[in-house]
């Protein structure tokens, strides 16, 4: 599944997207859960947006849209932590009619990469 996934929407190189992380017309999506967020950090400037409500806050027609996804002018760029589920979930956006990419190797490889982290800081 993930490979026929794979196979027809855009991948986006981890240096490619450390490279355009400061461009204001691209928007990176965290698809992680907060749990993964609060762990192990977060790419400065992403969007939260978890995996099981993506679908919801993408369509216009939901209840629970989000508006920084009616933005047709940008470049929308997913990721998770590995590449497998912001690959599922940018087909199944493609399918949608929804037009984004995703970080083929996940913020795994952007953190081996040297891109920048955020932390979240704890509260006690």
């Amino acid at each position: 599944m993930v490979r026929e996934a794979r196979s027809r929407i855009e991948e986006v190189e981890t240096t490619d997207l450390i490279g355009m992380a400061n461009d204001p017309d691209v928007v990176i999506v965290d698809i992680r859960d907060v749990r993964e967020r609060q762990r192990t950090g977060y790419i400065p400037g992403s969007f939260h947006a978890p995996r099981g409500m993506i679908e919801f806050w993408v369509d216009p027609d939901s209840p629970y849209h989000k508006t920084v996804f009616a933005q047709p002018d940008k470049k929308f760029v997913f990721h998770c932590a590995s590449g497998w589920r912001s690959a599922l979930t940018v087909a199944t956006l493609q399918d949608m009619g929804f037009e984004a990419a995703h970080l083929k190797d996940g913020f795994a490889s952007w953190e081996k990469s040297g891109g920048p982290v955020e932390k979240v800081e704890k509260t006690d």
